[in-house]
């Protein structure tokens, strides 16, 4: 991961490819495929899939602007959650440029159905919430909550740690439509119909939906800025989390692009808590009536 330019926002280059490297522009438009992950692509095809782990990480410690290079068709799943991808941010450090932070805003409620999935993003005057409800039949799992605001401190302590989670009778599905092919208990929580077989159990007691929060702050990165809202899934996943988004921005009187009184615009690293945020809205950059 590096820096990008001002407003560029998440930016993936495919390298390894024949010929030029390739890239995509993170936003809801590139998604092709949501069905076990975050595929990203163009017209030429997929580019790279399981983008929604490190999206979550650069989103939950506060950078706008990144590039991110993979030489392979994943990103790679490291231990399953965002742990890997906030130490590299970490590591690399905090890198700002002179500029305006801008945040899409959401309006009005914009409501999502997918069979028993239901999703809905609504107006929220404290930054951006997501409230997580998730509910399966396997009764090691079953029904968990988990509600968070997000900052950069909260999502480091609460939320990147939580790994991907799937049941054994999953796998033989999931590895036929060539994902998760390396998959393990390294870097999946793994349950069965009776237990959890990971030997070093979870952690957090909750942690299947602590994920879930994990892939909606990843999956909403797509936006293309930073939002403020709250948003409220059950039973949801990738695939909701895309329509649900792609449906706000499809409705131009459900948001407008604000910006923050702050001239400190990160690259890469974190920005301290509350900065950037809803106290510091000015007047909006732009309205959903401007084309």
């Amino acid at each position: 991961m590096g820096p990008a330019p001002v407003d560029a926002g998440f930016i993936f280059v495919r390298t390894g490819l024949d010929g030029s490297d390739r890239e995509v522009v993170a936003t809801a438009d590139a998604v092709i495929a949501t069905e076990f992950a975050t595929v990203l692509g163009d017209r030429e095809g997929p580019l790279v899939s399981t983008a929604e782990h490190v999206l979550a990480a650069l989103r939950g410690m506060g950078v706008d602007n990144a590039t991110i290079e993979v030489d392979g068709a994943e990103v790679p799943i490291m231990d399953g959650s965002a742990a890997a991808f906030v130490a590299a941010i970490d590591q690399a450090g905090i890198v700002t440029q002179p500029g305006v932070r801008r945040f899409i805003q959401v309006l009005k409620p914009v409501h999502v159905k997918i069979g028993e999935s239901v999703g809905e993003l609504r107006p929220f005057a404290g930054g951006f919430r997501t409230e997580v409800e998730i509910d399966f039949t396997n009764q090691v799992i079953g029904r968990q909550t988990f509600s968070f605001d997000l900052s950069p401190e909260g999502f480091r302590r609460e939320v990147a740690r939580a790994r991907t989670f799937g049941c054994m009778s999953d796998v033989a599905r999931l590895w036929g439509a060539g994902f998760a092919l390396g998959a393990s208990f390294d870097n999946t929580v793994v349950f069965d119909e009776a237990r959890l077989l990971n030997a070093e159990g979870l952690r957090y007691a909750d942690e299947c939906a602590r994920h879930k929060v994990l892939d909606v702050i990843g999956d909403l990165a797509l936006a293309g800025l930073p939002l403020l809202g709250s948003y409220r899934s059950v039973r949801g996943g990738h695939k909701l989390n895309n329509a649900v988004l792609k449906a706000l921005l499809a409705d131009r009187s459900a948001w407008r692009v604000v910006e923050s009184d702050t001239a400190r615009r990160p690259l890469r690293g974190h920005l301290e808590a509350g900065a950037g945020t809803v106290g510091g809205l000015v007047a909006p950059a732009y309205g959903p009536d401007v084309s």
